[in-house]
């Protein structure tokens, strides 16, 4: 029998938007922790993990399908397939024994988006005050911000592609910015 959190759906489900040069997209679902360490604790938990936990201010860091977000000087977020949930954690409850950190797992508190095209920078600027230019905002950087009035985490992960996550319960405003900046960045040339 399935569980109540495997039956559940996400705030934009069913959801598209796409106009020329921009489209916003829900992501899949996926498992999401929050981890806080210092020092002994950041290495094992990388290969706990699987992958390296960043320590450049802005940066992520990917291997397969899990992705380390460096949000601070002690905080990661951590994103991996909603399937490997159960793994993910006992992969690092077992390298973290007796190694003081905090591990949350805060995958039903986020939406994600995914946003791309040749405005998708546009779009975003339209309520986001970081500078989005390519040679700035680089690939695989991501940074806590704002998004009209809702706190994201944004990820560039491609030259016109863009990972945003955003708390649930924001997620049909942070939506319906979107389509209005895209709506307005449609008619720019």
């Amino acid at each position: 029998m399935a569980s109540l959190s495997d039956q559940r759906v996400g705030p934009l489900f069913g959801r598209s938007y796409s106009v020329d040069g921009f489209s916003v997209i829900p992501a899949p679902d996926a498992t999401r922790f929050v981890f806080r360490a210092r020092g002994a604790a950041v290495d094992p938990a990388g290969r706990g993990f699987g992958v390296d936990l960043p320590r450049q201010v802005f940066r992520t860091s990917t291997s397969g399908a899990r992705t380390a977000m460096w949000m601070g000087p002690d905080e990661w977020l951590l994103l991996g397939p909603k399937s490997e949930k159960v793994l993910i954690e006992q992969q690092l409850t077992e390298v973290l024994v007796g190694i003081v950190h905090s591990l949350v797992d805060v995958s039903h508190r986020d939406a994600a988006l995914i946003l791309s095209g040749a405005k998708a920078a546009a779009a975003l600027n339209a309520g986001c005050p970081l500078d989005l230019h390519p040679s700035v905002f680089t690939v695989g950087m991501c940074a806590r911000t704002l998004l009209g009035k809702a706190q994201i985490v944004l990820w560039r992960t491609g030259p016109q592609l863009f990972h945003a996550q955003v708390l649930r319960s924001f997620a049909d405003y942070v939506w319906r910015f979107l389509e209005q900046a895209g709506r307005d960045v449609d008619h720019w040339d």
